[in-house]
C-alpha cells in the first residue's frame, strides 16, 4: 500500500465520522455518539459520563464530536489536577460568612422556568476586606464546591420542583456604582480564574445573565470585560441600566425577587435573601427524594448504557446506524495501523537488500567479463 493509498483510506474514515455526513442531526443521538466515540477511545469514566455532562460539552463545542471530545477530556483531567471530589467533600469555607458581607453574593429562589437565580451585588463589594477575610484560591475552592452543589443538588430539585429538565441558571449582577477604577489587579485575577473555570469546566449552565444598574463608567468596563467571555456567553447577557425592573419581572415573580432589586422578597427570617440559599433544594419533602449531592449525578448514567425497549422503532434505527459508523471506523484505524506497519517492515528488507546487493556488487569485477568461447 503505497502513500496515496494510506491518504485515500484516511479521508474515507474522516467522512465516516463528519457529523454532518454519517451522523442523526437529532441532539439525543447526538449524545449517544459522542457517548460511544468517548467509550470507543476509554475516555469515558462512569462518574462524570452522564447523558447531560456530555450533553454541556457537545452544545459548548456546537455539536462537533472531536471539539467536543477534547473539551471533556480537558475537563476530566482538570478534575484530577484540582482535585474536585476532594474539594467538593471535604473543603471548609469557614469564612463564609464573613466574605458574603464584603463580597453579597447566592443563590435565591427560582425564575418563572423553575431555574435557580443567581444573585451579585457587585456594587457593595469591598474588595479589600474581602481579601482580608480570605484569599482568591479559598475563594475559587469555594466556587468550585458551590458550582458541583448546584449540578448535584440545586438542578436535580429544581427539576423535581418544575417537573420538567432543569440544568441551567439565570443570573442577576447588580453592578451599581461599578466603572474602570474597580477594575483592579486582584478583581481582575479573581475574574479571570472564575470566568476560566466557569467556561471551561461547568459549559451551558448559565440560561441568562441580566447585568443591572449599569452607568456609563460600566459600560466602558464591560468592554473590556467582554473580550474575556465567549460568544456563546455573550448572547445570553442582557445589560441594563437604572429602568431595569420590567425586564427582571418577564422572567422572575415579584415574590421570588429580593426588595433590593424590586421585588417583595426579604427573607427575613434568614438574615436577608443572599444569606438565605432560598430554593427547592431545601424543601424537606424534594430533599427525601434526592441522594446526597456527593452521591448524586446530573442523570442516570446506567440508564444511558442500552436502547430503551419502549424507544421508537427510528431512534433505535439511528443508535444503530450510530454504533455501525463508530465501528467501521474503530477497524479503519485498525487497518491503517496495520498497513503503516507492514509498510515500516516492507522498508526494513528493502534496506537490507540493498546493502546485501552492494555487497555482491563489490565482489564480482565488472571489467573481467568471462569468456564463454574459450574451453575449460
Amino acid at each position: 500500500m503505497n502513500d496515496r493509498s494510506l491518504q485515500m483510506m484516511m479521508q474515507e474514515t474522516d467522512r465516516d465520522i463528519h457529523i454532518s455526513d454519517s451522523l442523526p442531526n437529532n441532539n439525543e443521538d447526538m449524545v449517544e455518539a459522542f457517548r460511544k466515540l468517548l467509550l470507543l477511545h476509554g475516555h469515558l469514566p462512569s462518574k462524570h459520563g452522564d447523558h447531560n455532562t456530555l450533553r454541556r460539552f457537545l452544545k459548548m463545542r456546537d455539536f462537533d464530536l472531536e471539539k467536543s471530545k477534547d473539551a471533556f477530556l480537558n475537563y476530566i483531567k482538570w478534575r484530577v489536577d484540582s482535585k474536585v471530589d476532594f474539594i467538593s467533600q471535604t473543603f471548609k469555607f469557614e469564612e463564609y460568612g464573613e466574605v458574603k458581607k464584603h463580597y453579597p453574593h447566592g443563590f435565591h429562589k427560582v425564575d418563572k422556568t423553575g431555574r435557580p437565580i443567581y444573585i451579585e451585588r457587585l456594587g457593595m463589594a469591598d474588595l479589600t476586606a474581602f481579601l482580608k477575610a480570605t484569599t482568591i484560591d479559598r475563594y475559587v475552592k469555594y466556587h468550585i464546591k458551590e458550582q458541583e452543589k448546584t449540578l448535584r443538588f440545586r438542578y436535580p430539585a429544581c427539576s423535581i420542583a418544575a417537573d420538567k429538565h432543569v440544568s441551567s441558571t439565570t443570573t442577576i449582577l447588580d453592578v451599581s456604582g461599578i466603572g474602570m477604577s474597580n477594575f483592579s489587579k486582584p478583581a481582575r485575577s479573581l475574574f479571570m480564574e472564575i470566568q476560566k473555570i466557569d467556561s471551561n469546566y461547568y459549559p451551558e449552565t448559565l440560561h441568562r445573565l441580566f447585568v443591572v444598574n449599569a452607568s456609563s463608567g460600566f459600560r466602558m468596563l464591560w468592554l473590556a470585560l467582554k473580550t474575556f467571555l465567549d460568544a456563546r456567553t455573550l448572547a445570553k447577557v442582557q445589560v441594563l441600566g437604572p429602568n431595569y425592573l420590567g425586564e427582571l419581572l418577564e422572567a422572575i415573580d415579584p415574590s421570588n425577587l429580593p426588595t433590593f432589586l424590586g421585588g417583595n422578597c426579604t427573607c427575613s427570617d434568614h438574615g436577608g435573601c443572599l444569606f438565605s440559599d432560598e430554593g427547592p433544594w431545601n424543601d424537606p419533602d424534594i430533599k427525601k427524594k434526592i441522594q446526597e449531592p456527593s452521591t448524586i449525578g446530573d442523570a442516570d448514567s446506567e440508564s444511558m448504557d442500552k436502547v430503551s425497549e419502549n424507544a421508537p422503532a427510528n431512534q433505535k434505527e439511528s443508535t444503530g446506524k450510530i454504533m455501525i459508523t463508530l465501528e467501521k471506523y474503530a477497524a479503519l484505524k485498525t487497518a491503517v495501523k496495520d498497513s503503516q506497519k507492514r509498510i515500516e517492515m516492507l522498508e526494513i528488507s528493502l534496506h537490507e537488500t540493498k546493502k546485501v546487493l552492494n555487497g555482491l556488487a563489490e565482489i564480482i569485477e565488472p571489467n573481467q567479463p568471462i569468456d564463454k568461447c574459450k574451453p575449460v
